[in-house]
């Protein structure tokens, strides 16, 4: 599929992907959603990418929201069917079994706030802002954000950012828990970069299964998420990863993982 709202380029294993639409502030439209879900479903298929970086081209915004204009035509009949669309999308992305980091490089408002908390981590530029300002416009977050910021940084906060539509610099962003590092701006790609570097060093199975058993497990009764985790942890038992991380730290060397 040829994209014309995202590019896609990958790097020894790690696939940048840019919202780019720079003109338009990055701003989600139906054209992107469709194009992010199918890149994404693609990238959780490529065995040759074991990590994600997503990202917003130029310097002012990640993703500053949706597309206002395209929201304006929207009426009962078919907003709902655009916001399980947007959903759909955000769980692709949070479902990624390989680590998706979000590089918030400016304005991540409504829409482009909530693809960054569907992401695994988010780093931003210090000079990023953050929000959900739906409320301003007479509706709500639709794709995922009245779920997922109360899962992130506690209902309070939450409750408090979309009923008021306040919004966060990088450095509030990062003491409330919405970001977990900031960097400058011009820094911010090659901090993201060298992170998800690391994670692509350790057990990729033992990394999948990280991520699904955060994921899941949160959302189920304490008791039942232990039992999700005590069954992966048993299941890596039998991986030749483990053999090979164990027998590393053993004899003091950097583990060569083949992900089985």
């Amino acid at each position: 599929m040829a994209y014309e709202n995202i590019l896609r380029d990958d790097d020894d294993g790690i696939a940048f992907v840019r919202v780019n639409r720079p003109d338009k502030l990055n701003a989600l439209n139906d054209a992107t959603i469709g194009e992010l879900q199918h890149c994404f479903e693609a990238l959780a298929d490529d065995d040759t990418i074991k990590a994600v970086i997503l990202t917003g081209s130029g310097e002012k915004a990640f993703v500053a929201g949706a597309d206002i204009a395209e929201l304006a035509t929207q009426n009962s009949l078919s907003a709902r069917p655009l916001a399980m669309k947007g959903q759909h999308l955000m769980n692709t992305i949070e479902s990624t079994p390989k680590p998706v980091v979000a590089a918030v490089n400016g304005y991540a408002f409504g829409g482009g706030c909530e693809l960054a908390l569907a992401c695994h981590l988010r780093f931003a530029s210090d000079n990023a802002v953050m929000g959900l300002p739906e409320v301003t416009l007479g509706i709500i977050p639709g794709y995922g954000g009245t779920q997922r910021l109360p899962r992130i940084i506690g209902k309070g906060r939450a409750m408090e950012m979309i009923l008021t539509a306040g919004r966060v610099d990088a450095a509030e962003a990062h003491r409330i828990g919405l970001v977990n590092k900031v960097y400058p701006q011009a820094e911010l790609l090659a901090a993201t970069e060298k992170t998800v570097r690391k994670m692509m060093s350790f057990g990729p199975v033992a990394v999948r299964f990280a991520l699904d058993a955060v994921n899941h497990g949160t959302e189920m009764p304490l008791t039942d998420g232990l039992n999700y985790e005590a069954t992966f942890f048993g299941l890596l038992a039998s991986t030749d990863d483990l053999k090979e991380g164990m027998q590393a730290f053993l004899e003091k060397r950097p583990a060569a993982f083949k992900g089985s």
